[in-house]
């Protein structure tokens, strides 16, 4: 319902859940950024804990209402509780601080593509020489597609985990603005990049990563990210009709790691940018 009690429309409905949807995959992006005074600001005020406990919940119901409709994409899953699990990442930052959390990302990340766990798409899957070029290639591809490009300030890679969250935020932002604007073209034309990029990327190695980050900080803050992340993908890949990748992936061999470096942070968009 609105603010005045009426129930909304079956389009206000759609174009709330993208909005909500927006607002996770941008808080999660966030988690995964190298922190910094700003983003620890910016994501532990008290509008973005509420903001974070309110989009869950509104997703979560409209996933029950649509779980007679869809199948479950595995056998096991068919109960993932995404509030209780933002309601336990909310409840570790009343104790963030930045130095505490720029030595978790440390111990954690490393400082090279190889940490203890790796937030690098194209470090995952198949080995082969020209595997890992032509996956970054198709990641560009869809980053151009949308008119976006990397920015280079902070020399973050654009498979990074926290760039593949903030793109998928870029469009759910995009879904609910075609909806409210009536425009049938770029609504669909979003959904299906939404439906593809985590097919054929975030949605491949996201939950295996999410596990190794959570079994290597289970009380932590990124311990309960990662709970956060492979509970939201699931329910993302079923609610497009993907199977979600493995909650197990092998990391690729490590002999050739000559992966040009891009990606950064800014404003609206932390690691995206229009192109100059």
């Amino acid at each position: 319902m609105d603010n005045r009690g009426e129930p909304l429309s079956l389009m206000e409905q759609s174009r709330d859940e993208a909005l909500c949807r927006s607002v996770l995959y941008g808080a999660l992006s966030l988690g995964f950024h190298r922190p910094s005074r700003e983003i620890v600001e910016a994501l532990c005020s008290e509008e973005a804990r509420l903001a974070l406990t309110d989009a869950a919940s509104l997703l979560m119901d409209g996933a029950s209402k649509a779980s007679e409709s869809l199948e479950s994409a595995e056998p096991g899953e068919e109960n993932e509780d995404l509030l209780a699990c933002v309601n336990e990442w909310v409840l570790t930052f009343p104790s963030l601080t930045l130095e505490g959390w720029l030595l978790a990302h440390g111990r954690l990340f490393g400082h090279t593509a190889r940490g203890i766990v790796c937030p690098y798409e194209t470090e995952y899957g198949q080995d082969g020489l020209f595997e890992q070029p032509r996956q970054l290639a198709t990641i560009m591809g869809f980053y151009r597609a949308f008119g976006l490009t990397t920015r280079d300030a902070e020399r973050e890679r654009a498979d990074h985990v926290s760039c593949e969250l903030e793109f998928l935020d870029f469009l759910c932002r995009k879904d609910a603005y075609a909806l409210e604007a009536g425009d049938d073209t770029t609504q669909s034309e979003t959904r299906k990049a939404q439906s593809l990029f985590l097919k054929d990327h975030l949605g491949c190695y996201g939950r295996a990563f999410a596990r190794v980050l959570r079994e290597h900080d289970p009380d932590g803050f990124f311990g309960k990210l990662g709970d956060v992340l492979f509970d939201f993908l699931t329910l993302e890949c079923r609610r497009l009709r993907v199977v979600p990748g493995a909650s197990l992936v092998q990391l690729r061999s490590s002999e050739d790691d000559n992966v040009p470096m891009a990606c950064g942070g800014q404003q609206d968009l932390v690691q995206l940018q229009v192109p100059q």
